[in-house]
Parts: structure tokens; C-alpha cells; sequence
């Protein structure tokens, strides 16, 4: 059993064990009560919800707990499982040095960031097509990593609960009020999240973080400062594994496929309270397909239900009178898209699927001398970055990533987000019936160059020099995916300033796609807080009215 955060409320204990109940019976129907009032277990798709909210990632699970809390009864809906039941070793989530079936989604081999190391392909096996945590998605020059399951990306992520620069932010979305977002919702959402500080003195003794600590030395030398990161990790907990005291988790390697402790993801947090109102049912293995709307002003959707090997089950049909997406940037985006050009919601707007972007997502190694040892044991969930976000030209924040392979590797990873203008746009497709991203390889060069400033002085300084053997040829820089992909219906644009969709009256977007592109740091903190803010107005104008 993964840990809870402590302390919980009576809410999220009532939560937590909903999906624990519903995990050992083998449910893909999660709520409390269990039972009706005849008695008898309802698990059924209900035919009809006041509230339907697709997905459950962060945006998606603020909206379930502040409408089970208002008393609106709601029904969520997730196209992965229920990651709370223990494999044949013991664990839920499958370790990554030697993943299984349950690593990735429906994939015939896994697909790690790190492509291979002294060129050799040792990171990724060869695996059995199932439902699986991670999944990474194609689109030509860009792919998208994406977590599935009940928690979304809180499952996958390294728990960087970052709270963006306020000038930045109000660069990005000026129309929205920063002293309300920095003075409540930003607030609000870090304490629900259950963000929390590791401790500096641990810190500086630790042999967890001797890797983030030998980065810290060289950015130093390059005269560049680095910041602490906050984290919904325990650090409590990560203190005890690495005394020895609990199961490790993070410190054994465990972070891109999910932790099996330690970690606050949104089941753990935001999903378990939702369910603790009561009001709150999520079906899992059941994914959206289409939206109509009925000449009433209802809703339907049209559910395709899979079991975890992929067969479908059945196509099931629900009804709804206000209806949130939180399917994240690309699902959401792509429902939107399919409903709009198939003509079932003609009166979308043109903006539906513009401004999406990476966040200037780009990684790369350095190789450290070898006096600098990174050291073998290395914690999975990155707690410092380089800030040089004030450089004029080049602004990046650069997450000091482990690599933790078990074993003395001199290598130095950095996830580096920078500020990149360029933007991709979506458009369906008829003949796959999915959403094709445009983007070029060209478009990701400003990331590279701007890593490429900071990082050629920090080499500079060191005489250091990057790894070119890690992403699978020679290149030092990759910027062919994205952990943090934003944009497809961006707020004030394809929504209002709200998240309601333009041409669509009760239809809210409430996940990343309402963030044009960019945050300049890791983005869920933002995604959560701007949920916050949202549903808080809709809940008063439109659903409680």
C-alpha cells in the first residue's frame, strides 16, 4: 500500500477507501457509498448525470471535489485503470529498470526518455501489450508523454509542484487576475495537492541528492544560481528510505512508469476527497469517444468500455447537463475537434486546437569528470533547478534529473524548460478519426539554442563536455517529446475566461489545454490553481444557479 498524506480528512479517508475496496474486488466502478438504497452494488454507467467530467487528471479532479462538495452528483470518467491493486512481486507499479506489461500503454516495447546509453538500447525491453502507465503518443517530429490511469500525469511525473513567476504569468494569460490567482487559488491548490519542502540541512549530507548537489557545484562555477523545487514527494518519507526504515520507492528507481510510495498523486489527494463527498463516482477503462447535443441542450457521449487487454466490452451512451473536459491537452483537444468538423458542434470556434506548445521542453547530459561522482543511489523525484529565467535572450529553468541507473554513471540530466514563442496546432483527421499535430523539427531549435547558451558556459566553466550517446544517435540536445504538453482550446480564445467552450453552453474545459503553450516551469501547480479558479464561477454562475 502506497502511503497517504498526512494528516487527511475524514473525506479523503472515506476516499481512499472506496479505491482500495474497489481495487480488491476488481471494480472499474469507484465510489462511496458503494451500494444503492436497495442494497445492491451500482456499478452501472448511469444513463444520465447532472455532471460528467471526462478524465481525472489535476484540472479534471479539482472539478469532481468542488462539485461533490457543492452536492452536485458527478460522474468521472477514465480511459486507464485503477493503479491500487499488486502485481505477482508485490508492487502496483512495475520497477523501471525492469519494466513489464504494466509500464506502458498498449506498446510492444517501452519507451523511455533516455534512448540508450554509450549507444547501447538498455533501457527498454520488450513487453506485453496491456493497459499500462505511461503512454507516449506520435505526431512525426513531436511525441507526447502522457500519464493514464486514475491520477493521470500524477502517476508519471517527478512530483515538481512548481508555482510559476508572477511576471510570467501575467504574460501568458494577462486577462486573468494574478492577485486572486497568488493570493487564493495558488494557495489553495498547493495545499491540496499536498505540496511540500525537502529539508535543506537533510539536503546538504543526504546521498540522495549528491547528483543534484555535484550540478549545484558546476552551475556554480559557471556563475549561475539554482532553487530548491517543491514537491508533493514526502520528503519525510524519502528521509525514511534512505535510513532504511520503509519500502523505497524513490529511491529505487522509480518514477516514469510510478512510484509505489511516497508520492501525494491525485487518487492519493484531490480524487480521494471528490469521491469522499459521496457525490463523486468514477468509472475507470472507460473512454470517451464523441459528444452530441440534444435538442434540449443536454449532452451525450458516446463511451467505449475496454477491459485492460484492450478487448471492448461494450459502446455505452450517457447523458449529461454540464459537462467538463479534463482529458488534458491532446484528448481534450481532439473531442473538441472531432465534435466541431463532424458537425456535432458546429458552432465551435476556429480556435479549437491552435496555440498548443511543448513548454520548451528539451533535455541533455553532461559528463562530469571523474572526481565528480553523481553517486548510485539517486532519488527519482528532483527537488533543484538552474534558474536563469531573468537572462534576456535565453531565459530557462533547468530541472537537475536523476539517472538513476543503480550505478556510478558521471552523467548529469537536465530536463531544461525554456521559452520557446513557436506554437503547433491541431486538425482532424476524418480518415483516423484522431487529431494530427502540425510541428517541425524546426520549430523546437529556439529550446535547443537556448539550452545550448547556458549549458555551453556551464561546460565552459568545467571543462566538461555534453553526452551524446543517450537519445538513440549522436545528438546532445532532445527535443523530440514533451512531458508538458499545454494549449488545443486556449482560455479566452476557443473558451472565455472561464473555460466555457465558445458555441457550447454548459461545456467546460478545465485541464492544460486552456494554458497557451507555456508556463515556464513545471506546469501542473497552474493547471490545478487555474481549475480552482474556474470551476469556483461556474459552480456559482452556472451549475448552483
Amino acid at each position: 500500500m502506497r502511503r497517504m498524506p498526512s494528516p487527511f480528512s475524514r473525506r479523503r479517508f472515506l476516499g481512499l477507501a472506496a479505491l482500495n475496496s474497489a481495487a480488491a474486488l476488481g471494480l472499474t466502478s469507484i465510489s462511496v457509498p458503494a451500494a444503492s438504497a436497495s442494497g445492491r452494488k451500482t456499478t452501472a454507467l448511469p444513463e444520465f448525470s447532472p455532471a460528467v467530467v471526462i478524465g481525472t487528471g489535476y484540472g479534471a479532479a479539482v472539478t469532481a471535489l468542488r462539485l461533490g462538495e457543492a452536492g452536485v452528483p458527478t460522474v468521472m470518467l477514465e480511459m486507464g485503470q485503477l493503479w491500487d491493486t499488486a502485481g505477482a512481486d508485490g508492487k502496483v507499479f512495475c520497477p523501471m529498470l525492469s519494466p513489464d506489461e504494466r509500464s506502458m500503454w498498449f506498446k510492444d516495447r517501452t519507451e523511455a526518455p533516455l534512448a540508450s546509453f554509450l549507444w547501447l538500447d538498455l533501457a527498454n525491453h520488450d513487453i506485453r501489450r496491456h493497459a499500462g502507465v505511461l503512454d507516449r503518443v506520435h505526431f512525426g517530429d513531436m511525441s507526447v508523454y502522457l500519464g493514464r490511469g486514475v491520477g493521470g500525469g500524477s502517476l508519471v511525473n517527478g512530483a515538481m509542484a512548481v508555482t510559476p513567476r508572477r511576471d510570467y504569468f501575467e504574460e501568458i494569460l494577462p486577462e486573468v487576475d494574478a492577485d486572486e490567482m497568488y493570493g487564493r487559488y495558488f494557495p489553495r491548490a498547493n495545499a491540496g495537492l499536498g505540496r511540500n519542502e525537502v529539508d535543506r540541512a537533510w539536503f546538504e549530507k543526504c546521498r540522495s541528492y549528491n547528483y543534484a548537489r555535484v550540478s549545484r557545484k558546476a552551475a556554480a562555477k559557471a556563475g549561475f544560481k539554482t532553487a530548491f523545487v517543491p514537491s508533493v514527494y514526502d520528503f519525510e518519507y524519502l528521509k525514511a528510505e534512505e535510513e532504511g526504515t520503509v519500502p523505497r520507492s524513490a529511491l529505487a528507481s522509480e518514477v516514469i512508469y510510478g512510484n509505489n510510495h511516497g508520492k501525494r498523486s491525485l487518487d492519493r489527494t484531490y480524487l480521494a476527497a471528490a469521491l469522499g463527498t459521496g457525490h463523486v463516482r468514477i468509472h475507470t477503462l472507460h473512454e470517451v469517444r464523441e459528444i452530441l447535443r440534444q435538442p434540449d441542450g443536454a449532452y451525450t457521449l458516446v463511451v467505449r468500455e475496454s477491459d485492460a487487454d484492450g478487448t471492448v466490452l461494450a459502446t455505452k451512451h450517457i447523458g449529461a447537463k454540464h459537462l467538463f473536459l479534463g482529458a488534458g491537452s491532446l484528448g481534450t483537444t481532439e473531442l473538441l475537434l472531432r465534435a466541431r468538423d463532424t458537425g456535432r458542434l458546429p458552432e465551435l470556434s476556429e480556435e479549437v486546437g491552435e496555440g498548443w506548445g511543448t513548454n520548451g521542453n528539451v533535455m541533455l547530459g553532461r559528463a562530469n569528470h571523474l572526481w565528480d561522482t553523481t553517486g548510485s543511489l539517486q532519488s527519482g523525484m528532483p527537488t533543484l533547478g538552474i534558474d536563469n529565467w531573468d537572462d534576456p535572450k535565453y531565459p530557462v529553468f533547468a530541472e537537475i534529473a536523476p539517472v538513476p541507473a543503480g550505478l556510478e554513471t558521471w552523467v548529469s540530466l537536465y530536463l531544461a524548460i525554456t521559452k520557446n514563442p513557436e506554437r503547433g496546432r491541431f486538425r482532424y483527421d476524418p480518415a483516423s478519426d484522431s487529431a494530427k499535430l502540425s510541428w517541425t523539427a524546426d520549430q523546437g531549435q529556439p529550446s535547443i539554442d537556448a539550452a545550448k547558451a547556458l549549458f555551453d558556459k556551464i561546460n565552459r566553466a568545467n571543462t566538461t563536455i555534453y553526452r551524446h550517446d543517450l537519445f538513440g544517435d549522436t545528438r546532445p540536445f532532445e527535443n523530440r517529446f514533451t512531458y508538458h504538453p499545454l494549449g488545443g482550446a486556449v482560455l479566452g480564445k476557443a473558451t472565455d475566461l472561464h473555460g466555457r467552450v465558445k458555441g457550447a453552453p454548459n461545456l467546460y474545459v478545465t485541464d492544460g489545454s486552456l494554458i497557451p503553450g507555456s508556463t515556464g516551469v513545471n506546469p501542473f501547480v497552474t493547471i490545478t490553481a487555474l481549475a480552482e479558479r474556474n470551476v469556483e464561477r461556474v459552480l456559482a454562475e452556472d451549475v448552483l444557479r
